[in-house]
């Protein structure tokens, strides 16, 4: 992979300046701005991407969600979690999930303004239109209504931008990945003699310059958006758009972010997270790493008590099936379900070294996790099991998930190629035969292969991508939690210090932060209630 950090830490400085509500000022329209004439699209494009990268897997993942949907918890001799242990979500909680997707959205606009003004970079324009939506996607999902149509429009005067639905975002969002893939095949032909630069490698941390591949990545995030808004109240629009997927098809290998990660300056975001930082010749433990441990729940998915999955457990969990696990909330000393963490629970190389490993964490300079290939193919069951057979049936899909979670976690170090797990998968398959979590053939019901499909997913995304399986769960309430009174800490991943209202006891959305509030408080929703006020998508 190339080297873009040099590049990259001049933009952060450049962009770190810019402010971050949703109506900053245009940087395109400052005539004293670098970022209007030195600092090109293809600059720019790959520490946007790499930011927003970052953000998926620490802001919406470690710092968020991760706790809500039971992949991790902290352990022993950790404090001050005490809203993380109540749920009491507020204006002040999980604020970088705003500033920091319109900080992103803000560099990917600068790209598409760039492009328009300048057609030599209408390929740099038409994957910063992709990637626009996902960034979109994870603050429509995560807030509800946001500033759409008037956002990102600060150098024109508008200080003040209006809130959209989610539901109307949601539409223009698949309406606009229609025109970023009709755009990327148009401006495809004309490199070279038509004008239009190809996309450097340099350039594009995802694809190093495979249009083609960011034609089907775009199918991928359509598809997952009109997943989710299937049975809403854009339902007859949904519907309509299934039958509107371009003839490309869909991206079914793991997309991953490298814009030049390494063990002395920039590592890799979750390694980052769970095991150290850079600096230094030895280690210094993160937090997470030395204290933080799954949920009795998660684990309940590999050690036998609901599912047994040795292959995945090891791949996962050092130690396992020893491992550590606990129930949120749980903070009595010497409780069962508030254990001593040891040092590395997610790396499984030798405590304490930097080597390469499979697993979850692999390499300092591994590249990041974007959309996992087993989200692919669970996305494309469930649109089989609804109906819309676009690439294969459902059980075929649900089965080609299953083996691309498992090769994904095979994967060692800096390595991008899958290796062959057709074993193991067998073995997984042979030890949960009369389970149709696994067995698909054994779910009777629609509601049963649903469960299924989520389920599976859920058990994918473990630790990867926390905000997507949060989004799956509240959408469709899978997999199943129940809770009792005392919760059980092997049915529920809820935490007992739960001060949620919600009938699951669960926050449903976030709070738009204190200084969207202050600075266009006239315009953001008076509906702030995390635990009352669902995003559009969400059934339950």
């Amino acid at each position: 992979m190339k080297k873009y950090f040099i590049k990259i830490e001049l933009l952060a400085v450049l962009f770190f300046a810019i402010g971050f509500s949703a109506c900053d000022l245009d940087i395109n329209d400052n005539p004293n701005s670098a970022t209007g004439s030195v600092v090109t699209p293809d600059l720019t494009l790959p520490a946007a991407v790499a930011s927003l990268a970052y953000t998926q897997i620490y802001y919406y993942g470690y710092a968020s969600a991760g706790y809500w949907i039971g992949f991790q918890l902290p352990g022993s001799g950790v404090s001050g979690f005490g809203d993380t242990y109540t749920y009491n979500l507020n204006a002040s909680s999980n604020t970088a999930n705003w500033t920091e997707v319109f900080a992103h959205l803000r560099q990917f606009n600068a790209v598409i303004n760039k492009a328009e003004v300048n057609p030599k970079y209408a390929l740099y324009g038409g994957i910063s239109r992709i990637l626009k939506a996902y960034g979109y996607q994870l603050l429509v999902d995560a807030y509800g209504d946001v500033p759409y149509t008037e956002s990102l429009q600060g150098g024109a005067g508008n200080y003040l931008p209006k809130y959209d639905k989610g539901a109307d975002i949601y539409k223009a969002l698949i309406v606009d990945i229609d025109a970023a893939i009709a755009s990327l095949k148009e401006n495809q032909a004309k490199v070279g003699g038509g004008g239009v630069s190809a996309v450097t490698a340099n350039g594009d941390p995802v694809f190093e310059g495979d249009i083609n591949k960011w034609i089907k990545f775009a199918n991928n995030l359509k598809l997952r958006l009109l997943i989710r808004a299937e049975g809403s109240e854009i339902d007859s629009f949904v519907k309509e758009a299934f039958g509107k997927f371009s003839s490309d098809g869909f991206l079914k290998e793991n997309v991953l972010v490298n814009p030049g990660y390494n063990a002395t300056s920039r590592q890799t975001p979750l390694w980052n997270t769970y095991h150290s930082g850079a600096a230094g010749s030895s280690p210094t433990p993160t937090q997470a790493s030395r204290y933080y441990i799954p949920s009795r729940y998660v684990l309940s998915f590999y050690d036998g008590k609901k599912l047994t999955d040795n292959f995945r457990g090891s791949l996962i969990y050092k130690g396992f099936p020893n491992v550590p696990a606990g129930q949120l909330g749980q903070e009595a000393s010497g409780h069962p379900d508030h254990p001593q963490s040891p040092t590395y629970i997610w790396y499984l190389g030798a405590a304490g070294s930097r080597t390469d490993a499979k697993g979850l964490l692999k390499s300092q300079s591994a590249p990041a996790p974007f959309f996992l290939s087993a989200e692919i193919y669970f996305l494309l069951a469930e649109a089989a099991l609804n109906g819309h057979v676009l690439d294969g049936d459902a059980v075929s899909n649900f089965n080609k998930g299953i083996e691309a979670s498992f090769g994904y976690l095979a994967i060692s170090g800096v390595s991008t190629t899958v290796p062959s797990v057709t074993a193991e998968v067998a073995a997984y398959k042979a030890d949960n035969s009369s389970n149709y979590l696994v067995n698909f053939d054994l779910a009777t019901t629609t509601a049963q292969k649903l469960e299924a499909i989520i389920t599976q997913k859920y058990i994918a995304l473990n630790l990867i991508n926390s905000n997507e399986a949060w989004n799956e769960f509240r959408r469709t309430a899978y997999p199943i939690i129940v809770n009792d009174n005392p919760i059980d800490p092997y049915k529920s991943f809820v935490s007992i210090q739960s001060n949620s209202t919600h009938h699951d006891k669960l926050p449903v959305k976030l709070v738009y932060p204190q200084s969207e509030i202050n600075l266009n408080g006239d315009n953001v929703p008076a509906t702030r209630n995390p635990f009352q006020d669902r995003v559009f998508w969400d059934k339950d």
